[in-house]
């Protein structure tokens, strides 16, 4: 830890008794077990030291008080490492426990909370019980850099406590860890910023009953403990959350086929893959596909309840469960005995929740929704667009804003269960309740709406369409693709940067262009080029590159569109940015990602092509197409690539360069599929520095 400096090791080594030794600290590694932290709630930080006395583990707090540093508490620890060393506010939200994960095996760790009181100094949570912490004050915020944009933490004033350095940060979990991304993996943090578990997995899933499912090196889905250790020898081909004490995992036969079965919280396997088809557990009871037109309700130890000789069974809600009684046809609802309580005349289904049920009439895949009681009692009539269910027995029911082209969304409209609308269809969005507000959007501002609809009092309302989220301290505000934090009253603590320096004089400015609801555009503008005329040229060529054209204000688009840029390197002379944007149309499976480079010489606006880099007259493109083709033939990483697709690159094709390297690029489906993304390939320079052009004005802008 940065601020453990020898001055504090030398107090904590002479607390120790004599013979006993300081423990060193797993993560982060080769640094001592020494933290210091206000543990009392008196502003003043205490030192916790754990050391090893006598082949056994022991913690205690160093507290300063007017004759000096005295032990003011103490404790016995457990196994015989220390793998974390943390605080948070468990009992309290005004006060930090102390937090240490103990390591009692070469996989396994205990974690220890521990409550400071006048009744003494003692570990609060028993072995079984998952650590689960008040709500934690930090929250995301994203920082825009020459290294591209980087996530950190913000505290309840708005100032960022953990430095931005993550490529992505999530919300804290009540167990006081929050999921982060870095290096092309995820990892845990805590609340110092320090790694709980390294960035090594391709996933990780929110934290649920304790567990949190992962994607590790290979691919296969295990089971996290949350004190960061895997609790199962072996992988799946897929796990849901836990729920109920029990994960849903499937994995592949050698013949293709797919089972599925269930977990337990330590990762046995304790009902058997052998279903066709599985949901979560909720109730202790689980819906199964036995086999073709066989379903079953099964216990929570895998045992039978009752069977469903149906081709469709859904999941249990109310004692009803959605079922088809012949194969394409109508949906209705059987209790838990198979007996047909509402019988089935709608195109879709879904399952009961407090007493209601959506469904849908409409024929073809259209959208004409309505709800239902138990009795199969119209609520709301059949003929809405959409309706979501957003909690406090309030629902969200939308009304297609085109009749004609139902696709282009729905204007929504807040009825309560009993059918009763209690606004006009006046919103764009509306997210779901939470502590009695939900987040709500008429396309120009957001704000909070109280449980009858209505715009909450003594909330503030913030411009541009997005959601809102209300945090202990502070209004998560995430609009228009940016998140920033306000007080109650509105003002705004933190935001983030638009500006990102480079160097005297130079900077790039971001600037907003939304003509539209469903048109938002960040562009660059570089600034302090001495050329004026230079600089507008090049950051007209920008908004260009970036997408900033004429859209109408007032049109329903038959699409949405977002774009945004980051500066990707900045070295001696050489600025370069990337402009992403994704155009989503209306109705469409998926959108369309673009993705432009451009490489500015700050000191005279000019902008360089491929050609640039290389000696005139070379054959650049061969070149590099052998070497990408080389490529696509030997490294399994590109076992993706389309068959025959793959011709080589065109004079022009879109590239970037980083430190030692140029990467060219190809877009989505030119040479892969859509999943693949952009398929990129590296070329170290040190590979082609027989072509390339080292007293080029392209070369040099980057190199002495």
């Amino acid at each position: 830890m940065d601020w453990i400096n020898d001055q504090i090791i030398r107090l904590a080594q002479s607390s120790l008794p004599p013979g006993a030794e300081l423990v060193m600290m797993e993560n982060p590694p080769n640094e001592y077990a020494i933290y210091p932290q206000d543990l009392s709630g008196d502003g003043v930080p205490e030192l916790t030291v754990v050391y090893r006395w006598e082949d056994e583990l022991y913690v205690h707090i160093l507290q300063y008080r007017h004759i000096g540093w005295m032990i003011a508490a103490a404790a016995k620890g457990e196994g015989y490492g220390v793998a974390e060393l943390t605080a948070a506010p468990v009992t309290t939200r005004m006060v930090n426990n102390l937090i240490i994960n103990w390591r009692t095996g070469e996989e396994q760790t205990r974690r220890s909370v521990y409550e400071w009181s006048p009744k003494g100094f003692r570990n609060i949570v028993p072995d079984d019980r998952t650590l689960e912490t008040r709500a934690i004050s930090l929250y995301p915020g994203s920082e825009k850099t020459t290294n591209g944009t980087r996530w950190g933490y913000i505290n309840g004033i708005g100032t960022m406590v953990i430095p931005a350095r993550f490529d992505y940060a999530n919300d804290f979990q009540t167990n006081g860890l929050a999921i982060v991304s870095e290096d092309n993996g995820n990892g845990l943090i805590n609340t110092t910023g320090a790694y709980f578990v390294r960035p090594k997995y391709s996933y990780i899933a929110p934290f649920s009953e304790g567990r949190a499912v992962v994607i590790d090196e290979k691919g296969k889905y295990r089971l996290l403990n949350d004190s960061g250790d895997i609790v199962m020898s072996q992988g799946y081909s897929y796990m849901a959350d836990m729920h109920d004490g029990r994960a849903m995992v499937n994995n592949q036969t050698a013949d293709g086929k797919t089972l599925y079965g269930y977990v337990d919280r330590s990762g046995k396997e304790v009902i058997p893959l052998r279903y066709e088809d599985a949901s979560d557990f909720s109730n202790r009871h689980a819906i199964v596909k036995v086999k073709e037109n066989e379903y079953a309700l099964i216990r929570h130890d895998g045992s039978k309840e009752a069977e469903f000789h149906y081709p469709f069974v859904g999941v249990l809600g109310d004692g009803l469960l959605p079922f088809q009684q012949t194969v394409n046809g109508k949906y209705g609802y059987i209790n838990e005995k198979g007996t047909v309580k509402i019988q089935p005349t709608y195109s879709m289904a879904f399952p009961f929740q407090n007493g209601r049920a959506i469904v849908n009439n409409a024929e073809d895949f259209g959208s004409e929704y309505g709800l239902i009681d138990t009795k199969g009692n119209l609520v709301i009539q059949t003929i809405y667009n959409d309706i979501t269910a957003i909690g406090q027995q309030r629902y969200a029911v939308g009304k297609a804003i085109d009749p004609d082209q139902t696709f282009l969304g729905s204007m929504y409209a807040i009825f309560d269960s009993d059918g009763k609308r209690l606004t006009e269809f006046i919103y764009t969005d509306v997210q779901q309740y939470r502590k009695g507000l939900a987040s709500a959007s008429n396309g120009k501002t957001t704000f909070f709406i109280n449980t009858s609809g209505n715009p909450a009092p003594g909330y503030p309302r913030f411009e541009g369409s997005g959601t809102l989220k209300l945090e202990d301290d502070l209004i998560q505000v995430n609009i228009d693709q940016r998140i920033k934090y306000a007080n109650r009253n509105g003002r705004i603590v933190w935001e983030p940067n638009n500006v990102i320096p480079l160097r005297l004089p130079y900077l790039v400015r971001e600037h907003k262009y939304k003509p539209n609801k469903d048109y938002v555009v960040y562009y660059p503008a570089v600034e302090g080029i001495a050329d004026h005329s230079a600089q507008e040229r090049l950051n007209e060529t920008l908004k260009v590159m970036s997408q900033v054209k004429p859209v109408s204000g007032d049109e329903q688009l038959g699409y949405t569109y977002s774009g945004d840029f980051n500066v990707t390197m900045f070295k001696k002379n050489l600025l370069q940015i990337e402009m992403d944007g994704y155009n989503y149309p209306a109705g469409a499976a998926h959108g369309m990602p673009t993705q432009v480079y451009a490489h500015i010489n700050v000191t005279n606006g000019d902008m360089y092509t491929l050609n640039d880099l290389f000696k005139p007259g070379s054959n650049y493109v061969k070149v590099i197409s052998d070497i990408v083709g080389e490529q696509i033939k030997t490294d399994p990483q590109y076992d993706y690539v389309f068959p025959d697709t793959y011709k080589g690159i065109k004079p022009d094709q879109p590239f970037y360069v980083t430190q030692d390297a140029l990467h060219v690029y190809f877009e989505p489906y030119e040479i892969a599929p859509y999943a693949a993304g952009f398929p990129d390939f590296k070329i170290p320079f040190s590979q082609i520095m027989n072509i390339i052009d080292e007293k080029g004005d392209f070369w040099r802008s980057f190199h002495p």
